[in-house]
């Protein structure tokens, strides 16, 4: 790990939000190679410096990434007034400390990343970099190309423009139609409310690649971890 500032170092390590973490050093409970550290802006190497709070080590949390297929009627959420089945159900127990990186709705499926680090979730969500994501979309009626031209162009919904990067009609019939969505601005419920510009009903949506990372073969309800090549793949987009 590279040398970073002590209050992001005990944030990291499950200590506290960062800000928290600033009112534990200040206070004096803080210390470093045995000496206190009370002075924002002191910096850590987490591999050679032995930090404390209050006398008891602490060590720097592994980091986690990981890729989960999220089924359909799951909140991503570890807790849920409404009783409803929870992303974090799908994880281990320990694992109290993942997050999701963005959101999937509840009725909405496929890949979803979760981890630990702040920075990487940051990175990966902020709208400057423009991360792309892949969605189908089983809809109910018929779906035209001047429809996706729309899409593409950008359209209006509730005084907010939403425009996909790509679409592609995969199947239609007057009953039902299979399009293909690439999005890069993630917005709320961006998918299902192009179609319902056009008065469309989206029955099943499935996210099935962010960035280069795809949703491939890995059932609903199951996960795995992200490789390093993966992980680099991704930061390297930004």
């Amino acid at each position: 790990m590279d040398v970073v500032r002590l209050q992001k170092f005990l944030a990291e390590a499950g200590i506290a939000s960062r800000r928290s973490c600033e009112q534990v050093i200040t206070a004096g409970r803080v210390t470093v190679n045995g000496d206190v550290a009370s002075q924002l802006g002191v910096k850590v190497d987490p591999a050679r410096d032995r930090v404390a709070v209050d006398g008891r080590p602490v060590k720097a949390r592994s980091k986690r990434y990981i890729a989960l297929h999220k089924p359909r009627g799951f909140v991503c959420t570890r807790a849920d007034g409404e009783a409803r089945d929870r992303i974090g159900d799908l994880l281990p127990p320990e694992w109290t400390d993942l997050f999701t990186v963005g959101r999937l709705d509840c009725q909405s499926e496929g890949l979803i990343f979760l981890t630990n680090d702040g920075d990487f979730c940051l990175k990966l969500t902020h709208p400057r970099y423009r991360i792309s994501r892949i969605y189908v979309a089983q809809v109910q009626g018929r779906v035209t190309p001047e429809m996706l031209k729309n899409f593409t162009a950008g359209v209006v919904s509730a005084g907010e423009k939403l425009q996909a990067r790509r679409a592609r009609l995969l199947s239609a019939n007057n009953t039902a139609s299979v399009v293909e969505l690439e999005l890069t601005e993630g917005r709320n419920r961006e998918v299902r409310r192009l179609f319902q510009t056009r008065n469309l009903t989206v029955r099943r949506l499935q996210r099935v690649q962010i960035g280069p990372i795809k949703l491939g073969q890995l059932p609903p309800g199951r996960w795995r971890v992200l490789t390093q090549p993966e992980i680099q793949s991704l930061l390297g987009l930004l």
